[in-house]
């Protein structure tokens, strides 16, 4: 039966006490934000069942944008309309969204009282959790000869020239290549997810987030206005990133130091950071935004480029999920989705080789922290805040120069 507007809007509030508490206590990443969604919804709460649950999440790893953001504004979404999609974001991403740009205001401001020893430390543990990604993702998203080739070509496209754009051209390929070549098994059964959206509302989501995707570069190239720049590069950003989470690192990293609106050094700093905070990985945007070079910076540009990332992201949602039914069912998606995945392994070993590693190893003092760090997280299986918290006190201690 369909809920109330009162009913509505008091879902919404239970939506947003639910996920500020996730938002607060999610350490992880992504897969592990997954984890704690199926405890929280279905094991817990029972808002919806195991199959509909594994299709969303099989939609939102197919959709570009940060897989576990996009499930937890389609359970909002699913439990209290707009409204909770907005209350499950906010809920999720705003806590973790505050301390990057703290850190990034900490960084500009206190860079010499916090000792280029720390924050070189922090680039270091990048390298450990970046590979501990790569190891992950490879194991379950190459099982076969044919994704391996694939995740090997499509790291050395990347390498020949990188760039966004470059990052874009290699997943297209990698889906035709996945059509032709993957052999996806057969689709079970599964349950409705019920979404309070109609196709034609879906259309309308759609067209909005290509006109923005295509309208905003256009728009970039006519005025000088800063603010429309950083909006196009982050809302690109956003919208191109399959795999979502460390995949978004050379995306943005292609975006934002080039132009020299973000030194890389800081790049790096600011991304071993946000390892050590609670929530999704593309809160990244937020410490960028907040560290820019030229104004806006601070608080004011960090709150822009946190919404410019995840607009695609509500976009895809509303728009997709109307018609997620049928496309559930369609074998040459499934097969895309398997050379696409395949291709996502090799940009993420294309970022651990550039920038992480190039700009991180340079003495065998940074290699033995980067394998202390792995193997902590790894083997130990240390969290992650507080393996990125001791690579940096360690880094402090080596003293080491950038």
């Amino acid at each position: 039966m369909a809920q109330s507007p009162n009913e509505m809007r008091s879902s919404a509030w239970s939506v947003l006490a639910i996920f500020l508490r996730l938002g607060l206590t999610s350490f992880g990443g992504p897969i592990a934000h997954l984890g704690y969604f199926h405890h929280e919804f279905v094991t817990k709460r029972h808002w919806l069942s195991e199959r509909s649950y594994a299709d969303l999440v099989a939609l939102c790893q197919f959709l570009p944008g940060p897989a576990s953001s996009q499930v937890g504004i389609a359970l909002g979404m699913s439990r209290a309309g707009y409204r909770g999609a907005l209350a499950a974001w906010a809920g999720f991403t705003l806590p973790s969204a505050a301390l990057l740009i703290l850190f990034a205001l900490g960084v500009s401001r206190y860079a010499d009282a916090l000792g280029p020893g720390a924050l070189h430390g922090l680039k270091v543990v990048a390298v450990a959790v970046v590979a501990q990604a790569v190891w992950g993702m490879a194991k379950n998203l190459c099982p076969d000869f044919t994704r391996i080739a694939l995740m090997v070509i499509a790291a050395y496209g990347a390498l020949l020239e990188p760039s966004a754009w470059r990052q874009v051209s290699v997943i297209v390929i990698a889906g035709l290549a996945g059509v032709m070549l993957c052999k996806p098994g057969p689709s079970d059964a599964h349950d409705s997810l019920p979404i309070p959206i109609s196709r034609k509302s879906g259309a309308i989501w759609l067209t909005l987030f290509f006109a923005l995707l295509f309208g905003l570069p256009l728009l970039a190239g006519l005025t000088a206005d800063r603010s429309v720049a950083m909006i196009d590069a982050f809302y690109r950003t956003g919208s191109l990133v399959f795999g979502g989470g460390h995949v978004v690192l050379p995306l943005l990293q292609a975006e934002v130091v080039p132009p020299g609106w973000v030194s890389n050094e800081t790049f790096l700093a600011g991304y071993g950071a946000a390892q050590a905070v609670p929530g999704p990985l593309f809160t990244f945007a937020a410490f960028l935004g907040a560290s820019m070079n030229q104004a806006p910076s601070g608080w004011t540009g960090g709150l822009l480029c946190l919404l410019a990332i995840f607009a695609p992201s509500f976009l895809l949602i509303a728009g997709v999920l109307p018609f997620w039914e049928r496309l559930r069912h369609s074998v040459r998606t499934r097969a895309a989705l398997a050379g696409i995945n395949a291709a996502v392994v090799g940009l993420l070993l294309t970022a651990l080789y550039d920038p992480v590693w190039t700009n991180a190893i340079f003495t065998l003092e940074d290699f033995g922290l980067a394998l202390a760090a792995l193997i902590a997280l790894m083997f130990w299986r240390l969290p992650a805040w507080l393996v990125v918290i001791g690579s940096g006190v360690v880094g402090g201690m080596m003293n080491t120069t950038l």
